[in-house]
């Protein structure tokens, strides 16, 4: 049995994409990258069960549903090149999310949430003119790390996760995490500076396609993803 605590959060009411494909890619045995697919919003605060089959994992409500599944992966593209100091401060000048955010209590880049209650990781587009390319400056707070001083395993996906929404530009429309395969190399250590970049790589309909990674200060790659959003119709009030 597992739980997703209401602090990891994406939409206010469901658990982080990143975190929650994190907590599914830990259940997965061997080495290398593995893909985690969500298929329902993931509950908060209520317990979880797990399947599993061969090296293939399953999350699932009280009730049966699957929440998501998860199983070794690869990835199809390069990695996004490291941005220098100088473009992750022009993202976070100019990320989006200060002047509107469809989910500003998400965990990792909601502007709503606090230091060391989330990752407050604001990545926006390098240049204007290239909204599709996004980085920012991150420190990891100590809250999140463990008694080795290296930030959890599911938090490290998260910090994967929101560079990804952004460079497919969450102020133009809703989007949730449908898809995610990601490796971390290292888990950067708490109060650590590193600097995150997304870049959308293609669109079709309402599916985005993103790529994200974590850089160190020197330069060394700490983790990637790969990521499929999917663009959602948020309810309206009456």
């Amino acid at each position: 049995m597992v739980t997703i605590p209401a602090q990891f959060n994406g939409p206010l009411h469901s658990g982080n994409g990143g975190y929650v494909a994190g907590l599914l890619a830990q259940e997965v045995t061997g080495d290398g990258p593995v893909t985690s697919t969500l298929r329902i919003p993931p509950p908060l605060d209520v317990p979880l069960s797990w399947e599993r089959d061969g090296p293939d994992v399953r999350l699932l409500t009280a009730g049966g549903a699957i929440i998501g599944s998860a199983s070794p992966g690869a990835f199809d593209r390069e990695v996004p090149a490291g941005p220098s100091a100088e473009e992750a401060a022009a993202g976070l000048a100019n990320y989006p999310g200060f002047t509107h955010h469809p989910f500003d209590h998400c965990f990792t880049c909601g502007t709503a949430r606090g230091e060391g209650d989330g990752l407050r990781l604001f990545a926006g587009p390098i240049d204007p003119a290239n909204p599709g390319l996004t980085a920012a400056p991150w420190t990891p707070h100590e809250a999140f790390a463990g008694p080795d001083g290296t930030i959890g395993a599911c938090v490290a996906w998260a910090s994967l996760d929101c560079p990804g929404g952004w460079a497919a530009d969450f102020s133009k429309r809703t989007m949730v995490l449908g898809r995610m395969t990601a490796e971390l190399l290292r888990r950067p250590l708490a109060g650590e500076p590193c600097i995150a970049v997304g870049d959308l790589h293609a669109q079709e309909g309402r599916k985005f396609w993103t790529g994200t990674a974590l850089y160190a200060a020197d330069g060394e790659l700490l983790g990637r993803s790969e990521q499929t959003w999917i663009q959602v119709d948020l309810p309206t009030s009456p």
